[in-house]
């Protein structure tokens, strides 16, 4: 298992230490709830340095990236984030990912730690126009300093206006004291802030910094838990859970990335899809009644037949209600539709919900 580069002080902090994704992680410090809603109400900090950066460069940099992924790079200004896909071959999704404009002919690819090698392999496979790749991930850290408070309690840090970075833009500036710093606010928690990337020898000194800074802000040490819950919250999809390899873009809700102003892996096949439809559809749910809709619970409809699975689930610490999303028939996509979610021996109703759950 890989280490970060705050291991020891996740550690030390007491953080109870799990393998995800190959790395050995910090799940959880006081408890789920209690980082949850300080993500939600004053300002959390996520070490996800476990996360994937590709560094895609020279004059064939563009055509790679939109080779590769699902959404039209060509739109970025430097200083600027799109949220993508890479299709495979078969109609599902390699990976979701963010592509960063760093300079004119520099992209950065952030992508899931599990899939970092078979990322890797498959945009190599495409790479026949001769575009530079190089590997980051192994040598630098991410910081996610996420919640309402962020931007106020890490203002000292910085000469950049952190209020003045809008969301999926970012700054390569200075920071807690390190030149060059990407500080970007492409969250995934819902409640703003934004994200440092930096060399792995630099985040420790970034780190005691944050919490100095935050000391007056009731800033806390986030795990992966209530990382989960937050995104889940929003409504956003997590890779091996709501989308995979067979999984349809579309299916997933994510004909919104995929742009058919050039040719990129798959696209024609993606669109006839497009234009036929889909057999089944991502939706968010709330439970009726008190009950936790479990990952890999069935959902069925009032006669229990079966409509498909649950692929996220979660007792809502915002809400203090069950939520999950799943897949089922379009007709049971439309909000205000009732299903039925399979808890243990008990068929429990829910009723289908317009996504995100969670509004500030």
């Amino acid at each position: 298992m890989k280490n970060t580069a705050l291991t020891s002080i996740h550690e030390s902090l007491g953080a109870k230490m799990v393998p995800f994704a190959g790395f050995n992680m910090p799940v959880q410090y006081e408890g789920v709830n209690i980082e949850h809603l300080t993500v939600r109400e004053d300002v959390g900090v996520f070490d996800v340095s476990h996360m994937g950066e590709f560094l895609i460069s020279g004059p064939k940099a563009l055509e790679l990236v939109q080779k590769v992924s699902s959404n039209d790079a060509s739109k970025l200004s430097v200083g600027r984030a799109q949220y993508s896909y890479m299709p495979n071959e078969t109609g599902g999704i390699i990976d979701d990912m963010i592509t960063y404009r760093i300079k004119e002919d520099t992209y950065l690819l952030v992508v899931n730690a599990s899939n970092i090698e078979k990322d890797w392999k498959h945009i190599s496979s495409y790479n026949d126009m001769g575009a530079e790749m190089r590997n980051l991930s192994d040598d630098y850290s991410l910081l996610a300093i996420q919640g309402p408070k962020a931007v106020e309690a890490m203002q000292s840090l910085t000469s950049v206006d952190l209020e003045s970075i809008k969301f999926y833009h970012f700054e390569v500036a200075d920071f807690a004291g390190i030149e060059h710093v990407i500080i970007s606010a492409t969250g995934y928690t819902g409640s703003g802030g934004f994200e440092i990337y930096c060399k792995n020898s630099e985040v420790e000194q970034i780190w005691n910094k944050v919490f100095e800074a935050g000391a007056d802000f009731n800033i806390k040490p986030i795990g992966l838990a209530a990382r989960d819950t937050l995104r889940l919250e929003m409504g956003y999809c997590l890779y091996g859970n709501d989308i995979d390899e067979t999984t349809s873009p579309f299916a997933a809700g994510l004909g919104w990335v995929t742009k058919f102003t050039k040719d990129f892996v798959n696209h024609e096949d993606l669109k006839k899809e497009k234009e036929n439809g889909v057999s089944k559809k991502l939706v968010g749910f709330e439970m009726d009644e008190r009950a936790i809709p479990r990952g890999g619970y069935e959902i069925k409809d009032a006669q229990q037949q079966d409509l498909g699975i649950v692929t996220s689930g979660t007792m809502s610490p915002s809400l203090a209600k069950g939520i999950g999303m799943g897949y089922v028939p379009p007709i049971f996509a439309v909000p205000g539709s009732k299903i039925h979610i399979q808890v243990r021996k008990k068929l429990i109703p829910a009723t289908v919900v317009k996504l995100p759950f969670y509004n500030k």
